[in-house]
């Protein structure tokens, strides 16, 4: 009995020592200098690189990159858009924000445990003392202070004066993503560190991993998209640079990318997690069940910003994914329609997966567009719909959707989602 136990550890171990993992390259200074890896290496199509690059340039992205191991296997340009020029990253500084906090946490600078206020004062919120105190850096960094993120005008979500950071709930029992409260976190760094919020990236970040642009304005990262891609990476390797230590803290490094809380399942240290049962998005209290990008793998975190900026990481893959760019559709939330459907062309690079839009040719919908009822041919009665805003927001879930009335329902985009025995595909539908 002890031998047969001993051989089905072996069976189970041996996948692990069979294929050794590949080394991560990384980029030298010269950001001219950056390896590559053929397309043609991995099995993927040139006509469905052709079609992914259509696809984005569709959507008004400015610029693409995919790593795989390290290396560049695509990089694209839009437009006038170059090499050379700075975008905005939006909300997805908001990863690059909790990296730094981690370093300043390693370094003895401050404690996430600690109160805000213990850095901040009292009165840089509109709370009791009391209430102020009780909001530690830890619910700034998971979107769990407290304060209210939907004060009537003249106040709006990114404010945060005192006026406009008043209680709503005790920190963390409520989860909304409030981009006011999470400013004070960048208020807090310097005052934590002692030095200015671009001092402090040049020094422990830019330096580290030869970022050649990326400066702070007014609460907001921009970088060249190469630059991006190695923050990518850097958190692709866990905070480690080659041999160097960037972030010398790997219980904080693996806090941040993975669920901080449990209100809100998808939601790291200021990082999006996917894969998890269920997810919230911002302006909205609802919770939904699923992964939050269905088509990406599901062991993949991102750095999310408004008008789809994107940092996608996935460790099972060694890839990093960048985009920037405009919004793709009319919404500017930070998670869109988009990202699954850039995840499905993704997944269809590879010459050995089928493409799934032979599946979406199966389905006709009309009218489109749409006043009140819709109908689709091709639809199993086990076919489950779901229908879905430009914020996310599913407004039909079930399998009678022919049946459905949908006048009431506001006008403009929308995306019908059908899983077909497991197999989901993505309509883009109109409302007049």
């Amino acid at each position: 009995m002890k031998t047969i136990k001993v051989f089905i550890l072996f069976v189970y171990l041996f996948p692990c020592f069979s294929k050794a993992q590949t080394p991560i390259y990384f980029p030298p200074a010269s950001p001219q200098n950056w390896d590559t890896i053929s397309p043609a290496s991995l099995n993927w199509c040139d006509d469905r690189i052709d079609s992914l690059y259509d696809f984005l340039q569709q959507k008004n992205t400015k610029s693409f990159i995919i790593l795989k191991n390290g290396k560049i296997v695509l990089e694209k340009y839009f437009g006038t858009f170059t090499a050379d020029s700075l975008w905005y990253w939006a909300s997805a500084g908001k990863t690059l924000t909790s990296f730094l906090t981690g370093i300043a946490q390693s370094e003895g600078a401050l404690n996430i445990h600690e109160s805000a206020s213990q850095y901040l004062g009292n009165g840089w919120s509109s709370c009791t003392t009391a209430q102020e105190d009780s909001i530690k850096i830890l619910n700034l960094l998971t979107m769990t202070s407290g304060l209210n993120d939907n004060n009537p005008p003249p106040c709006t979500s990114d404010d945060d004066t005192p006026a406009c950071l008043t209680y709503l709930a005790d920190p963390g029992t409520r989860w909304a993503y409030h981009n006011g409260a999470y400013r004070k976190l960048q208020d807090l760094l310097p005052i934590a560190t002692g030095i200015t919020i671009n001092s402090y990236t040049n020094t422990k970040v830019k330096s580290k991993i030869f970022m050649s642009s990326g400066t702070w304005v007014n609460n907001v990262f921009y970088s060249k998209t190469r630059d991006a891609a190695r923050f990518g990476l850097l958190c692709l390797n866990k905070g480690i640079w080659d041999n160097t230590l960037v972030l010398n803290d790997s219980v904080y490094f693996n806090a941040m990318t993975n669920t901080s809380q449990n209100i809100n399942l998808s939601y790291g240290y200021l990082t999006w997690l996917n894969g998890k049962s269920s997810f919230m998005l911002p302006v909205s209290q609802q919770q939904f069940n699923g992964a939050i990008i269905p088509n990406a793998p599901f062991d993949m975190y991102a750095a999310l910003g408004k008008n789809d900026q994107k940092i996608y990481v996935v460790p099972s893959q060694n890839m990093v994914v960048v985009r920037m760019g405009q919004s793709a559709y009319s919404s500017s939330l930070a998670i869109t329609i988009f990202d699954n459907e850039l995840w499905q062309k993704i997944n269809e690079l590879d010459c050995s997966v089928t493409s799934t839009q032979q599946h979406i040719n199966d389905y006709r919908v009309y009218p489109n567009p749409f006043t009140d009822y819709i109908r689709i041919n091709a639809l199993n009665k086990d076919d489950i719909c779901e229908l879905i805003n430009t914020n996310g927001q599913i407004i039909y879930s079930g399998t009678q959707i022919n049946q459905q009335d949908f006048t009431a329902i506001p006008k403009g985009i929308y995306f019908l989602k059908i899983n077909k025995a497991n197999q989901i595909s993505y309509l883009k539908l109109v409302k007049l």
